[in-house]
C-alpha cells in the first residue's frame, strides 16, 4: 500500500505541472486559472477558512483541491470547493474521495455549508455519494450542509 497524504500547499510546488498538463489534457481549464489566480494575488487561499490541499501519494503531488469562501454569495457562513483535481493514474483508488472528504472537515470550522459546481458525471457521483444535495443555481450545481447528513 503506497502511503498518501494531504497537506495545506502553496504555489508554486513542484509536480504542479503534470497535473496543470494533465486537466489541461482531458479538457479541464480550472488548475489553469488556479495558478492564474494565484499568480494575480486574487486568489490565494489564505482568508479565514480557506486552504489549498495538496494529496500526496509518497511524496509525489497527484491532486489538490481549495476551500473558499464562496465569492457568488454574501452570506459569509458559505464556503466553495473549488479545482479538485486528482491524476488519471490515481483515479478509483477513493484519493478524491479522501480530498474532498478533508475539505469538508475543514470546512466545518467556517463554514455551516459548502457549494461548488460540476458538470462531470463522474464527480457528481462522488459529491452526492459524499451528502452533497444537487440545487438549482447558475452559479452552484452542488450544496453541502453540515450537520443536515452526516459525511459518509
Amino acid at each position: 500500500m503506497v502511503e498518501i497524504s494531504i497537506r495545506p500547499i502553496t504555489l508554486p510546488i513542484y509536480g504542479l505541472d503534470l497535473l496543470r498538463q494533465e486537466s489541461s489534457d482531458e479538457g479541464y481549464k480550472f488548475i489553469e486559472r488556479l495558478v492564474g489566480e494565484w499568480n494575480q494575488r486574487t486568489n490565494r487561499f489564505d482568508q479565514p477558512g480557506e486552504v489549498l490541499l495538496g494529496l500526496f501519494q509518497m511524496t509525489r503531488l497527484v491532486g489538490l483541491g481549495g476551500l473558499n469562501r464562496d465569492p457568488y454569495t454574501t452570506d459569509r457562513g458559505v464556503g466553495r470547493i473549488r479545482h479538485v483535481y486528482v491524476t488519471v493514474s490515481s483515479r478509483r483508488q477513493g484519493l478524491g474521495e479522501t480530498l474532498v472528504r478533508s475539505l469538508l472537515d475543514r470546512s466545518q470550522t467556517s463554514f455551516a455549508a459548502v457549494r461548488l459546481r460540476t458538470d462531470n458525471p463522474a464527480a457528481t457521483r462522488l459529491y452526492e455519494n459524499l451528502g452533497f444535495i444537487r440545487i438549482d443555481d447558475p452559479t452552484a450545481s452542488h450544496v453541502f450542509v453540515h450537520g443536515v447528513r452526516p459525511i459518509g
